[in-house]
């Protein structure tokens, strides 16, 4: 069974459901998709299966589940996006305004500011930062509590604890008329900790709004022949196998079946990635979702519903996805140690303080000062500050991100695998004897072109752009198009239709031949996959850099094996269906080897969800750019080299920024425990180790990225 489950504020939050449900009796497997917030479970064959008992259990340590529906998921997403960028909104105000007033108070101090001045900036800031904290920490007060509640920790409980202690002894402070407050500290906390939790939701939010896309694919409703031939519309779910169905032009097949009668070009671009329509006869397979671009088909069906292909692409989809979906918990693993060892450090240092004979309001102020200093904000920032400025250069390349660990991900790839269609050729096909067909044949068949729908048609008309359509062309569905130009017939079309079988060569598998006449004179049109620009060099690039290239594509292999050649890739895979692709890769990955996949069609999407990481063209289908880790915009192939050289330099600073916060903590820490730290300092040196690591963060707009400007 699916659930979907509220609550789950972070990654560490995974491990926490998927022990739980695996503990309670019979249940075999549980896998927690943390972008989707899906959880699957799987009961055992010999139990019985008790979803009401594992709702409350899930509720005992406050998560709210519910059967999984993707539309109620999508309010609750659309409110939470909406709650996170409130408190962030209050959260920097307030901060903001606080500052001034801190700035005035710290300059005051060692100048001539009244202490009646002092006072009242002091409950200015209070009057400002008490409601603000209420509201903008909601997410991590809530977190907190819950893990509280369950008899747990995570990094929201120190927070909260500094936070709410910090508030505590500033209003205290202000109280006893004090020189400082910390107001300022404990808003300033609020802020930072919001803005990485808002750009988290925020991409796993763009990955799920398109993930549900591939049910746009299933025809909701089937043309069913009846026994005596007529035709009744019935809901797709009401076919069986056996059936015989009506797919006709425009219509997308609603079961997978055998072809019985009729012949139509197809989009089968969901099995095979090919963008080219392929023209099936009787006896022919087709599949549930695939596109009918003309002429009419008559089905035998042979599966339904869950039995499917399209529906198979979805199951390994998500099986894909969940998987991945573990790689980020080792932060959290780390997470889970750190907040216990944050808390007995402060505890600690309050009870030391107090058997020294300190008094309990010096052994107070010198306990939040650890919490403050100790205080993961620097921790918190180390990876997404990179990530946010690394991610901006990539988007001045045309590349954008789906998911927050691609950097991590792409920096350790030693392995390349390329689909061919759309990925290493670019998505449409173009003319590729323009140099051997008469200028005018061309012209009169770009006007013919642009009076039919057809995607051979299409392709005709680009390849002449600013011809003028004819007036009153007539389109035959299946054949071609036809009218009269300058007092002369002119056809446009298949060969038949053209008459021109008598020139079509020997060997023309490769290209897809369009005819085109007007009055005798006659030409052969080949469209053709054509490779990107820069196909040649990005594969000789990365091979430079030591990376190991191959191809797996859906394609014939009378197709794809001249563009391994022609680039020079001699590990290819030809007519590789959805499984057989992930095959490859969890070979790849068996034998240690950390591989990128580069796909666009819809047979890509799970090998794209399965790979180590993922990249697709913005042409792709929607679902395939939902489960890539990033897209790329334009014609060239540079970004696949672009993208891996700026993850190797954010990898770099990633891990500097770490390094940087590690050390900031062995050098602050037994000074706070020292007590000779205040508050107000451990917020300052707090904030500190969050400019230093920020400003570190931005060598990631430059450095490292000479090959990748050499790319673009």
């Amino acid at each position: 069974m699916a659930f979907a489950v509220e609550g789950v504020d972070c990654a560490a939050c995974i491990d926490e459901i998927e022990d739980l449900c695996e503990a309670l009796p019979g249940i075999a497997r549980a896998r927690l998709n943390y972008t989707t917030h899906r959880l699957t479970v799987g009961w055992a064959a010999s139990a019985e299966a008790r979803p009401g008992e594992l709702i409350n259990a899930l509720a005992r340590i406050g998560y709210r589940a519910y059967p999984f529906e993707a539309d109620r998921l999508e309010e609750i997403d659309n409110a939470t996006s909406r709650h996170l960028l409130r408190c962030l909104a209050v959260a920097g105000f307030a901060a903001m305004n606080i500052m001034l007033l801190s700035v005035s108070v710290w300059s005051g101090n060692v100048s001539d500011i009244t202490p009646e001045t002092r006072d009242l900036f002091h409950w200015l800031s209070a009057l400002i930062a008490l409601p603000a904290a209420a509201y903008a920490g909601q997410p991590f007060f809530r977190s907190a509590y819950r893990a509280v509640r369950a008899r747990a920790l995570n990094m929201d409980v120190p927070i909260t604890l500094g936070v709410g202690l910090a508030l505590a002894v500033s209003f205290y402070e202000t109280l006893h008329h004090a020189e400082h407050a910390y107001f300022d500290s404990a808003v300033m906390l609020l802020f930072f900790l919001l803005t990485g939790r808002y750009l988290d939701h925020a991409m796993r939010r763009r990955t799920r709004s398109e993930a549900g896309n591939l049910a746009a694919l299933k025809a909701l409703s089937a043309n069913r022949v009846a026994p005596d031939g007529t035709l009744i519309t019935v809901p797709a779910a009401a076919i069986v196998p056996g059936d015989e169905v009506l797919v006709r032009a425009g219509e997308r097949a609603p079961v997978d079946g055998r072809v019985l009668a009729g012949m139509a070009a197809v989009d089968e671009s969901l099995i095979t990635g090919e963008t080219l329509p392929r023209r099936l006869g009787v006896g022919e397979t087709v599949h549930a979702g695939a596109l009918v671009h003309d002429g009419t088909l008559r089905l035998r069906t042979t599966a339904v519903g869950e039995d499917t292909f399209l529906t198979e692409i979805e199951r390994l989809l998500d099986k894909a996805s969940t998987a991945r979906g573990r790689y980020i918990r080792l932060a959290d693993r780390v997470a889970r140690l750190y907040a216990p060892m944050v808390h007995l450090t402060a505890l600690l240092s309050l009870a030391g303080w107090l058997i020294a004979g300190a008094s309990l309001h010096q052994a107070v102020l010198i306990a939040v000062a650890v919490l403050i200093i100790t205080c993961p904000c620097a921790l918190a920032l180390a990876v997404p500050a990179v990530q946010v400025v690394a991610a901006g250069t990539l988007m001045r390349h045309g590349i954008m991100l789906n998911a927050g660990d691609t950097f991590e991900r792409l920096a350790e790839v030693d392995t390349v695998a390329f689909d061919k269609t759309g990925t290493l050729t670019l998505p449409d096909p173009a003319v590729a004897n323009a140099d051997r067909v008469p200028a005018v044949l061309l012209e009169i068949a770009a006007r013919l072109a642009l009076a039919s729908t057809h995607p051979l048609a299409r392709a005709v008309a680009a390849g002449r752009p600013g011809s003028v359509p004819v007036a009153a062309a007539r389109e035959t569905p299946g054949a071609g198009v036809e009218a009269m130009i300058e007092g002369a017939p002119a056809r446009l079309g298949s060969t038949a239709f053209c008459g021109c079988e008598d020139l079509v060569p020997a060997a023309s598998a490769e290209a897809s031949l369009v005819a085109v006449r007007w009055g005798e004179a006659r030409a052969l049109i080949e469209l053709r996959q054509v490779l990107r620009p820069d196909a040649r060099a990005v594969i000789d690039a990365l091979r430079a850099r030591g990376k190991h290239i191959l191809i797996l594509s859906g394609d014939r292999a009378a197709a794809v094996a001249p563009v391994a050649a022609e680039l020079g890739v001699e590990d290819w895979w030809a007519q590789a269906r959805p499984a057989d692709k992930i095959g490859v890769l969890e070979s790849l990955a068996g034998q240690g080897r950390r591989v990128l996949m580069v796909g666009d069609g819809l047979n890509d999407a799970p090998s794209l969800a399965s790979a180590h990481v993922s990249l697709s063209p913005i042409t792709a289908a929607d679902v395939t750019r939902a489960h890539a880790d990033a897209v790329f915009l334009g014609e060239r192939l540079a970004p696949v080299r672009i993208a891996l050289d700026v993850a190797a330099n954010a990898r770099r600073l990633m891990r500097e920024n770490l390094m940087i916060a590690v050390v900031y903590n062995l050098i602050a820490v037994p000074l706070a425990i020292a007590g000779q730290v205040t508050p107000l300092v451990a917020a300052v040196a707090m904030s500190g180790s969050s400019v230093i690591v920020t400003l570190n963060a931005l060598r990631a707009r430059s450095g490292g990225l000479a090959r990748a400007k050499e790319a673009s």
